[in-house]
């Protein structure tokens, strides 16, 4: 088994130059099959009840005890705990009452398809898109292989990690490789300042295990 690693390749705090960046990187590694998934964490009853009006095909899900659901059947689990799309939200503000955050998730959508409108409706929120099933070309020149398997794009909304811990006032474009560390030292690095440069872009720190 086999871990990316995702180098930060672009920060602004405009979030449409976010997209329109990790769009650019995403084309030179699209493949007819691409596809793109979006996740958010709302932390509060009116981000929840905005989202869901503008991105109501989402699937939505609260936070929840497993407690809550060792033993008992599926269709018998809370609402917000078995995930809900968005017209079937509660409206009433006591049933979010230690959900939150609820999450948004979309996946394995063609690409094009939703991106324009979750950066639309994410506001905010801290989230995540992520273009998966990409290729990297060959480096000759620098002795590298591609790959397809770890070949990704994310843009960052609102937070600088992957786990969404911390809010940011700005959008981080992620490139991800295969992780392949050795003696400490993560040796496909250089691979991936290659391809940042191919369009344009620089690698601007540590990576992050994906």
């Amino acid at each position: 088994m086999s871990n990316d690693i995702a180098y930060p390749v672009f920060r602004t705090s405009d979030l449409g130059l976010g997209l329109s960046t990790a769009r650019r990187l995403m084309e030179f590694g699209r493949r007819e099959d691409s596809r793109v998934a979006v996740y958010a964490e709302l932390c509060s009853v009116a981000e929840v009840q905005r989202v869901a009006r503008e991105l109501p095909q989402g699937h939505y899900a609260g936070n929840f005890d497993y407690r809550e659901v060792d033993g008992v059947p599926r269709e018998q689990w809370p609402p917000l705990v078995g995930g809900l799309a968005g017209p079937d939200l509660p409206t009433d503000p006591a049933v979010y009452e230690g959900r939150l955050p609820v999450t948004c998730e979309l996946d394995d959508l063609p690409v094009g398809r939703i991106e324009d409108v979750f950066a639309a409706a994410i506001g905010p929120s801290r989230g995540w898109i992520n273009w998966e099933w990409l290729c990297w070309p060959d480096a000759p020149e620098l002795d590298f292989l591609g790959e397809r398997k770890h070949a990704e794009v994310s843009l960052l909304c609102n937070t600088r990690t992957r786990e969404l811990s911390e809010p940011a006032d700005d959008h981080t474009v992620l490139l991800h490789v295969r992780s392949v560390c050795i003696d400490g030292r993560q040796v496909r690095k250089p691979y991936a300042h290659w391809l940042a440069e191919q369009v344009g872009l620089t690698v601007m720190g540590p990576g992050e295990l994906w």
